[in-house]
């Protein structure tokens, strides 16, 4: 969904109220029955196929979180921004590029690997609600992928060589196909030169690598609270014990979000009048949304909180609406402490409720697209598991 508020800078304490609103308990009393007898522990077949796994670099207050992907040969490396909101990867192309913010030397070059219109996995992207129709077989896939934050790739599907070290030794070579995106529209220039695209449709390049038989359909990041984390392909590193289990919720959409609920909301670990809540999973989002009715009801809850505490509301962020000074400054570039937590229709988000990067960090969420749920555990993100 890549929901960035690129070009604010983050460095603003950030309140992690909501943290324990989600998963401490992560659902309604009727849902927790996935932590027992309903929930459905992942199947390994790690003899069949393996798992794959990727340092994450970045942090919630640069708003994103990237890994880098080696694409061609010999491969070269291009960083990437991880986003379970959308199922695309793209690489800014060099066939030539307009609104490319990269040298043209970090471009990627297409070397007659163009996708015709009659391949299967153009049918994944004509799928896509911006895509341009194809007239001929034979003629190239085109692509649009729009964001909620106004930002935009232009671009034609094309295919190569991706090189993924295996947990189990080996180095598998796969031919994915992806976006070479020669047009792209961004509100502030990112740190990354693509995104991957990491949602459960055809066209995502899990889907993909799963289809070829390599890995299993899951994966899973884990982001520390710091600097960096991890991301993984496969089920290798999904630990045996303590990872609670909710359901995707099934979408007649084209656009495959991993969406669960209905959720209900707790603060201080005591349940409130907000109930019914459809919650979409996005690592593409630095901030979490709720809709206005959920919000308002957040934010009274907080205020009533904080009442009597030496803390005054200050309006000197202009992405954070809800902050306050203390009487000494806390450790941020304006000295206040923030909610990260937004208003969706503020954003043109209309009633979504999004859990972004700042509700993830510190925990390992597994998206098993096998079994059609969603888990997390609380987890050291500063270190990869060991396979």
């Amino acid at each position: 969904m890549d929901v960035k508020n690129r070009g604010i800078s983050l460095t603003t304490v950030l309140l992690f109220l909501l943290v324990s609103a989600i998963f401490s308990p992560p659902f309604s009393a009727a849902n927790q029955l996935l932590t027992n007898k309903n929930r459905k522990p992942p199947v390994s077949f790690h003899s069949l196929v393996s798992s794959t796994i990727f340092p994450v670099h970045g942090n919630v207050h640069s708003g994103y979180y990237t890994v880098t992907l080696n694409i061609g040969n010999p491969p070269k490396p291009f960083e990437l921004d991880i986003d379970t909101g959308s199922d695309l990867t793209w690489v800014e192309c060099d066939a030539p590029c307009k609104g490319c913010t990269k040298p043209r030397n970090q471009l990627y070059k297409p070397h007659d690997n163009i996708v015709k219109c009659g391949d299967p996995l153009c049918a994944a992207v004509k799928s896509l609600p911006s895509h341009h129709q194809c007239t001929k077989p034979n003629d190239q896939c085109d692509y649009e992928v729009n964001y909620a934050d106004q930002g935009r790739s232009r671009g034609v599907l094309v295919r190569d060589n991706v090189p993924l070290q295996s947990t189990n030794g080996s180095l598998l070579h796969p031919m994915v196909a992806f976006g070479c995106g020669y047009d792209q529209k961004y509100p502030d220039p990112p740190p990354s030169i693509g995104v991957l695209g990491l949602g459960y449709g055809k066209i995502s390049i899990l889907s993909q690598l799963h289809s070829m038989g390599l890995i299993r359909n899951v994966v899973g990041h884990c982001l520390s609270v710091r600097e960096g984390g991890y991301l993984f392909f496969g089920d290798k590193f999904i630990p045996s014990s303590g990872v609670v289990w909710t359901p995707i919720s099934q979408q007649n959409s084209s656009i495959k979000f991993y969406e669960s609920g209905p959720a209900d909301l707790f603060f201080n670990e005591k349940p409130t009048s907000v109930k019914g809540l459809q919650l979409i999973f996005d690592s593409g989002s630095t901030y979490t949304y709720f809709n206005p009715q959920a919000y308002k009801a957040l934010v009274d809850m907080v205020n009533n909180d904080l009442k009597g505490k030496p803390l005054n509301r200050t309006s000197e962020n202009e992405t954070l609406k809800v902050c306050w000074k203390g009487a000494k400054r806390f450790r941020s570039s304006q000295g206040n402490v923030c909610l990260g937590i937004l208003n969706a229709s503020d954003d043109d988000l209309g009633n979504s409720n999004i859990i972004g990067d700042i509700s993830l960090q510190d925990k390992m969420v597994i998206y098993d697209n096998e079994r059609q749920q969603i888990g997390w555990v609380d987890a050291n993100c500063d270190t990869l598991p060991n396979s």
